[in-house]
């Protein structure tokens, strides 16, 4: 193994906008990544790290400045060169072949209306210079190591014919075909379930020992960090506040920033009365992390008591039996041939105060379930028994009353908002359609109400969502549910993709919520240690049945069926932090 850095990158500086806007996004960053070895770059969203890998790959875009710096890269084609003085036409030779990069949404990084296995042969016969024959043959060979099943079947699908996991493999194939000397992976398992994201990284771990390559991922979970990196880098506002190996890292870390990451995702060994922020550990002064947590921590004998008075509580949601089937139909005529049990013979109650958490893998009938409890899908059977009324039995007049009490927030914030619509008329359209208050001067006062309650200002009620970040989107999307003051509240994966940082506030805010209006909740999530943090009891669901359920400590503390400890066992968890 070579002791000289494949890429060094020094002092680079890159901005957006001119003369006052002027924004530096990366301020004088400098690193070094070596052969055969996995440094983890984490931080916020906005921190820099992918316009880095952005900018080491040749595809900024037109409107980025880049102020300062270089990145010195040991080529094969160019030997060692700064990649930022090479044409458009030298960094294709480059890009694919000896630099590659995994984005973190394959769905949109894949081409919709061209098969996965023809993306992977295009990228093989340029770098390759191999015929059509040899790169099927190479392909086939590719999915076979990613482990993808069926792979010649999967080289003729399209990209929505397949599973979230599965296009992620299909990129990591298609990154790898060229053997590069340098992977980037930029947040490549952010949406991806425990289990998925356990395979993915296991599967990059063993690609890098086998072909040798250095690799760069791009994070904003420390768990997965821990797990994968050598080195670790940590950004924030585009600067470097910290590096160092990963053991010194997570045992030793010296900026507040730092210790904030780490401790920002809930817990899975003692409950919190409150997740920390990165903030509050910015403003924590000469306190130990312990320090800080422990007036937060949750005593055995305060939870018992926290149960005993919600279990008791009379119940709000009964579902019994409940099914939701959907045909499959082939041939001509569209005969059906079968049926897709998305959620088969679920029954559960929810008492009035309550959080039930809901946890599974993708494709699990977490989501269908959820939808059919507000017969957005209409289950096949089964009973869904609001406060003692039977909602198969409602006209739509009736129905749509009974939506008022019970509202869904999304896990996209941004594809469930209008783009179009200014959200404070996204917040105020449910109170005109339910003609909740009496005229609109008064609905806007609401709404302005409703805003400050979530954290946001009252002059950004005239904004349009791209203009707000995905924490922001998402406290606009609990605004909007609020604005009929429901009883009930189902969170379908809404903090999914955010932030750890972010993550801890809008589940804060959640908590607060429920404590002021008395919501009981539904929380969907694959996210076993974010279900556990939020859920009073917890449900886990495989192939559309509920496998498992109970006091969400006993579940992931004695886990009875071998799936749900396949879940726990699979969560990325910070080990060496145990002596921070």
């Amino acid at each position: 193994m070579s002791n000289k850095a494949i890429l060094n990158i020094e002092n680079l500086s890159i901005s957006f906008g001119k003369k006052e806007e002027k924004q530096r996004v990366v301020d004088k960053l400098s690193f070094s990544i070596f052969p055969a070895k996995t440094l983890g770059i984490v931080g916020e969203s906005g921190s820099g790290k992918s316009i880095t890998s952005l900018c080491t790959m040749g595809l900024l875009h037109p409107s980025a400045i880049v102020e300062s710096g270089s990145i010195i890269f040991q080529s094969n084609q160019f030997h060692e060169t700064d990649l930022l003085s090479l044409n458009d036409r030298q960094m294709q030779k480059v890009r694919g072949k000896e630099i590659a990069m995994i984005f973190q949404e394959p769905m949109t990084s894949l081409n919709p209306v061209l098969k996965c296995g023809e993306q992977i042969a295009e990228a093989i016969r340029i770098h390759q210079k191999k015929n059509g024959k040899e790169a099927y043959k190479e392909v086939i060979r590719w999915f076979e190591e990613v482990k993808l099943p069926r792979p010649e079947e999967i080289y003729n699908s399209y990209p929505h014919q397949l599973s979230g996991g599965q296009k992620q493999r299909v990129m990591i194939a298609m990154a790898m075909c060229c053997e590069p000397q340098l992977l980037i992976a930029d947040e490549p398992t952010t949406a991806l379930d425990v289990t998925v994201q356990k395979q993915i990284l296991k599967l990059i771990k063993q690609l890098q020992e086998k072909h040798g390559m250095a690799v760069i991922f791009i994070t904003h979970d420390l768990g997965v960090v821990a797990e994968i990196a050598d080195e670790v880098l940590v950004m924030q506002a585009g600067k470097k506040v910290e590096s160092g190996s990963t053991q010194k890292i997570f045992t030793a870390a010296e900026h507040s920033y730092t210790k904030g990451l780490i401790a920002c995702r809930p817990p899975m060994d003692y409950r919190l009365k409150r997740l920390p922020t990165v903030s509050d550990f910015l403003q924590m002064g000469d306190q130990t992390v312990e320090e800080y947590l422990k007036p937060l921590k949750i005593s055995s004998k305060e939870r018992e008591q926290q149960l005993e008075k919600v279990l008791n509580e009379k119940t709000l949601l009964k579902v019994d039996n409940l099914k939701t089937h959907f045909p499959i139909k082939k041939g001509v005529f569209r005969k059906t041939v079968g049926y897709v049990k998305a959620v088969d013979g679920v029954s559960f109650e929810v008492q009035k105060g309550e959080a039930l958490g809901l946890v599974g893998e993708s494709g699990c009938g977490k989501t269908t379930l959820g939808r059919s409890i507000l017969n957005l899908i209409p289950p096949s059977s089964g009973e869904v028994i609001f406060e003692g009324t039977n909602i198969a039995s409602l006209n739509s007049e009736r129905l749509r009353k009974y939506r008022k009490e019970i509202q869904l927030i999304f896990q996209d914030p941004y594809s469930s908002l209008n783009p179009k619509m200014r959200i404070g008329a996204a917040i105020l359209e449910p109170m005109q359609v339910h003609k909740v208050e009496k005229n609109d001067k008064i609905r806007k006062e609401k709404v302005i109400e409703l805003m400050e309650t979530v954290g946001l200002k009252a002059d950004q009620f005239n904004r349009y969502p791209h203009e707000f970040s995905g924490g922001q989107r998402q406290r606009i999307c609990i605004a909007r549910a609020l604005a009929l003051s429901p009883k009930f509240i189902i969170c379908d994966e809404s903090v999914s993709a955010l932030d750890v940082s972010v993550q801890a506030q809008v589940l804060n805010l959640l908590n607060d919520l429920k404590t002021q209006f008395g919501f009981t909740y539904i929380f969907i999530s694959h996210d076993l240690s974010v279900v556990k943090y939020m859920s009073d009891r917890m449900i886990v669901m495989q192939n559309g049945k509920i496998v498992e359920s109970g006091i969400a400590e006993e579940v992931y503390e004695n886990p009875k069926q071998l799936y749900t400890q396949q879940l726990i066992e699979s969560i990325p968890t910070i080990k060496l932090a145990e002596k921070v």
